[in-house]
């Protein structure tokens, strides 16, 4: 079985995410390519649609927003995603189990000796009207009728996995500071979820078949990573007659499909700034493909991260209108200069034009 280093697996998972060249792609494809973006902090889709396609205008997934052919909910490992609204569609009951689970978690002891499913109808029937509302309006609701400590605990509880919802714009559209409005899924979007089936993990399939073309190859830790759940490797086993397999260097399996992208693990990898929480780095159990062990946390912290030569090896934020770097490790000159030019791209990007200044830090 062939077996591919890290830095094979670095360049595969830098073409599939169009991080190795942008791509020349509708915004809507690149989204559903993607598997959807994570977007609990509504800005950071923008960052990563800009570092991943050419001529990226932002005006164009607000679009795809208010027009609901996008829509940001709790998805993949319990988090807020942005997916196209056919993916949440497909997906959303396949992650029913695993939302309910790890909510519940968290907030099991607020709901001590609530019946769930009346819980949910309240919640149902508040939203029904199609009118987005606040959290805090539903949670107040909820705690009219079950008195609570925490009145957020009961929105979060109930929006995360026993309602599904969409978070409606004002927020996530370019420069929107917003706070959470929600309305009913299948209000918002005009149809329903599509029931799962109860013998054959047809959605579980074609969810690994899209992770392994965006994140591949991989291991069934790292599809598990990726979307939370934990009986995706039953349908990597059912559908292995139509994978590939590798090994990386510690022995593992990787699968993968047929024909996909295997670039040379020599191929240059341009300098890019990802934003937050990018499944580039998220999308994996085993990391280690594009950030060193001693990094890895920054990839859970909401810290915003420079690839240069395709490896985590600085940190980005924004002050003042100046992108401010900070390497994690020492950069060639070349490398700065690569890195000043992709930051003062990305800080007229962020100001829309009004400022290219990037500062690059001394090295650690």
């Amino acid at each position: 079985m062939t077996v591919l280093d890290t830095r094979a697996l670095n360049r595969a998972t830098l073409a599939r995410q169009h991080l190795l060249d942008r791509a020349d792609l509708p915004v809507l494809d690149a989204v559903s390519h993607l598997g959807g973006l994570q977007a609990q902090e509504p800005q950071e889709p923008f960052v990563g649609l800009w570092s991943r396609l050419r001529a990226f205008d932002p005006t164009a997934l607000d679009g795809l927003l208010t027009e609901r052919q996008v829509v940001r909910s709790h998805l993949m490992r319990c988090t807020v995603h942005l997916v196209t609204s056919d993916d949440m569609v497909a997906w959303r009951a396949r992650h029913d189990a695993m939302l309910r689970s790890r909510m519940l978690a968290i907030y099991r002891a607020e709901v001590v000796g609530v019946d769930l499913d009346e819980f949910a109808g309240v919640a149902r029937e508040f939203l029904s009207d199609g009118t987005p509302r606040a959290m805090s309006e539903l949670a107040q609701v909820l705690v009219a009728r079950w008195p609570a400590p925490r009145p957020r605990a009961h929105a979060e509880l109930a929006i995360a996995c026993l309602v599904p919802v969409a978070q409606t714009p004002p927020r996530g559209l370019w420069r929107a500071k917003a706070g959470v409005q929600i309305a009913l899924l299948s209000t918002w979007l005009g149809r329903d979820i599509d029931p799962l089936s109860a013998d054959d993990d047809e959605v579980g399939r074609a969810m690994v078949r899209r992770y392994l073309a965006a994140y591949g190859p991989a291991a069934t830790a790292d599809i598990r990573s990726w979307s939370g759940i934990a009986g995706l490797p039953a349908a990597v086993k059912a559908m292995r007659d139509e994978l590939v397999s590798y090994t990386d260097e510690r022995g593992r399996v990787l699968w993968d499909l047929p024909g996909a992208p295997l670039p040379d693990p020599d191929a240059p990898a341009p300098v890019r700034f990802l934003p937050a929480f990018d499944n580039a780095l998220l999308g994996y159990d085993d990391r280690t493909r594009i950030v060193d062990d001693a990094h890895r946390g920054l990839s859970v912290a909401g810290t915003r991260v420079v690839l240069v030569d395709g490896r985590v090896s600085a940190r980005w934020k924004v002050e003042a209108g100046t992108v401010s770097v900070t390497p994690l490790r020492t950069l060639t000159p070349a490398e700065r200069s690569a890195v000043a030019d992709e930051g003062a791209a990305t800080a007229s990007f962020l100001s829309d034009g009004a400022s290219d200044r990037v500062v690059v830090g001394s090295t650690p």
